[in-house]
């Protein structure tokens, strides 16, 4: 009998504790991925000697530099605040953690904005000019100029 309510209370203990780990978990976020962060997300990175990598960029991307563009994304502030004209702007939530989990880094672009607009956790919809940074330095691959929202 005492092994059977043991068996028993361990039973409820392991699904009263699943439960509460399940709904802590992130709900599941609005798919940002469109035509341009497709576009985007064909950069790559080659290894062209042993410990040195060269990040490419496609001609399918070249060819949208330099052009007005829109991209709808989640707001990822790069200072504290709850203004901001310039932050990062990705395909994921900062509640998914965009630098967490398995594979790559999502892409993303930094923005800055003609007017500051406040922080949301919703998604975002932005135009402005996407600038591809090729220069080798250690800045955003990257950037959404003169953004505005829509």
């Amino acid at each position: 009998m005492k092994n059977l309510i043991l068996k028993l209370s361990i039973i409820v203990v392991l699904v009263v504790f699943s439960n509460k780990t399940l709904k802590a978990q992130v709900q599941v976020h609005t798919d940002m991925r469109t035509k341009y962060w497709n576009i985007i997300g064909l950069r790559y990175e080659k290894q062209v000697k042993p410990l040195e990598w060269k990040v490419f960029f496609p001609s399918e991307l070249k060819a949208i530099n330099n052009r007005v563009i829109e991209l709808p994304g989640y707001i990822i502030p790069t200072k504290v605040g709850n203004k901001f004209s310039e932050f990062m702007l990705s395909v994921v939530p900062i509640e998914s953690c965009p630098f967490c989990g398995s594979g790559d880094i999502p892409s993303m672009v930094e923005v800055k904005m003609t007017n500051p607009i406040t922080y949301t956790s919703k998604p975002v919809k932005l135009r402005g000019k996407i600038i591809i940074n090729d220069s080798g330095d250690k800045r955003s691959e990257f950037f959404l100029l003169e953004a505005v929202q829509l």
